[in-house]
């Protein structure tokens, strides 16, 4: 008798903010941290910035864990994520406005680069039938993480 959880894409404090194998969301806290730190205003992305991604806050992920381990149920799996996805152009804008505020980011797309996967995004409806949703507001968790990220980048 087991319970899977599977998540959507994580973000949260101790993230991986590795230039080269990073996932997609912590490099652009450090890409647009960069451009902060040296008064520039282009962010270069890969593809062309129309892929959707859902995330989910690692507080999310930890509580639903909490919430599972409590609950009879009878399904084995279990999809866990927001159940809402948004383009990576939404993201970088986002994330922009809450690191570099008062700063127009002007993006570009380096569409020799691949766009990766048209759209990840979970069916989240038997986790919502349970009575679990996630509830950090991504603005706090972005606030959370990039907070994060200063600390270890210094």
């Amino acid at each position: 008798n087991y319970k899977c959880l599977m998540p959507t894409n994580t973000f949260g404090p101790n993230d991986n903010y590795d230039s080269l194998n990073s996932h997609f969301f912590p490099s652009l806290i450090k890409k647009i941290h960069i451009l902060k730190k040296n008064n520039k205003n282009v962010l270069t992305l890969w593809g062309d910035g129309s892929p959707k991604r859902e995330l989910i806050f690692v507080d999310d992920l930890a509580e639903a864990c909490i919430f599972f381990m409590n609950k009879k149920i009878k399904e084995s799996l279990i999809n866990i994520g927001t159940g809402k996805d948004y383009t990576i152009k939404q993201y970088a804008k986002l994330l922009s406005r809450i690191i570099y505020p008062g700063r127009k980011i002007k993006i570009k797309f380096d569409k020799t680069k691949p766009n990766g996967t048209p759209r990840k995004v979970l069916n989240i409806n038997l986790a919502k039938k349970y009575g679990w949703v996630a509830k950090t507001d991504i603005k706090k968790a972005i606030e959370i993480t990039y907070k994060d990220y200063l600390i270890k980048s210094t």
